[in-house]
Order: C-alpha cells, then structure tokens, then sequence
C-alpha cells in the first residue's frame, strides 16, 4: 500500500513539473507575441520584436536573393579553419538599392556563416560549404527607432546569433561586438557592396 507522504511527494512533484512546463510554454508565447506585433507594423519582415530585439528570419533562404558569399580563412567563427559567409537579403531590397545606391527602411540581411569542407577534386581543390557556423542579422533603421538600445546604432541593427539558435542573440553592445569588422565599409553605409554582384546596375 501507497503511504500518504509518497503520494503526497509524487503530487507535488508533478505540480512542480507542470509549473514549469507551463513557465517555459508562457515565456515561448511572449516571445512569439512581441514578434508578431512587430511583424504587424510593417518593419523589418517581423524579424524585430517591439523591444528592439531581433532573430533569424524563417525560410530565408527560400524567400531571399543571395547577395554574395566570402571565403574566410582562419575565422574566429569557424575555430580557426576556413569558412564560407554566404549573404542573403529580400528582393525588394535589391532592386531598390541598385536604384539608390542606399538599402531602404527596413532592409534586412543575413550572413549565414558554414565551416568549410576542403578536398581534393577532379578540378583541382576545392571547398564547400558543410555544417552551419551561425548567422549574422543587420537591419536598416533609418529613422532611429531604438535609440539607447544597444543593439542598434550606425543607422542598423546588429546580432549575431549561434548555430541552431534562431532568437537569442549572442551580441550585447553592437560598438564593441560589431563594429569594428564594419568600420572600414563606412562609405558604403557599413556594407561591403562591392562583393556583391547582383547589387550592380
């Protein structure tokens, strides 16, 4: 026979499980709830929350064009070994630059960042692009909606996000995570345009 204080201890057990499966299910909707509000304004293809905070846009690579990619040898990124940065951006986004010269309100950019996989082809050697390092996510703000907001300054958004990891971003102060790798880009609003071909009229 089952004593009182094992069923009593198996009971509170199972509250304390259910309290935080339900914490965890609350915290899950917040999130969802302050991206699509967000979405619902219009900005950014709802990959800013209202609190400024951004994530990885679904199906990017379905619904976006390739700008470019990089090869990038030694990357902090990839532990030291080769990688590959392949850029990503909205259609819209593209057509209006290469009118402009200027990314619009809203323009939002990913760098999906892949360890490379080097060996020795028919061709010659060659590498590829293997298992997914992170994403890196830009946004163009040019009306200066999260001032104070460390992720955003220099007229974009800035996070950097690891892999498998869509919402929670790595960076804390874009200044000093950032920037730097940005700098010398300023003349083309922190972009490094010329690596990417379908930007060219």
């Amino acid at each position: 026979m089952i004593s009182t204080e094992y069923s009593g201890r198996c009971v509170l057990r199972l509250i304390l499980v259910a309290a935080a499966s339900a914490m965890v299910l609350i915290l899950a909707i917040a999130v969802d709830t302050a991206f699509a509000q967000s979405n619902r304004s219009g900005f950014a293809d709802g990959v800013v929350a209202a609190d400024g905070s951004l994530r990885v846009p679904e199906g990017f690579r379905e619904r976006y064009l390739m700008l470019g990619a990089w090869a990038v040898a030694g990357d902090a990124d990839t532990d030291g070994k080769l990688g590959l940065h392949v850029v990503y951006a909205p259609g819209d986004a593209v057509t209006a630059y290469r009118k402009t010269g200027r990314f619009p309100d809203g323009t939002v950019l990913v760098k999906e960042l892949f360890n490379g996989k080097t060996e020795d082809l028919t061709t010659g050697q060659a590498t590829s692009a293997a298992d997914v390092a992170g994403y890196f996510v830009m946004v163009k703000d040019g009306e200066g909606r999260f001032s104070g907001n460390p992720l955003w300054g220099d007229g974009w958004g800035w996070s950097f996000f690891a892999a498998g990891e869509t919402k929670m971003t790595q960076t804390k102060d874009y200044v000093t995570d950032c920037l730097g790798c940005h700098e010398p880009a300023r003349a083309t609003d922190l972009v490094y345009d010329y690596a990417y071909p379908v930007l060219r009229k």
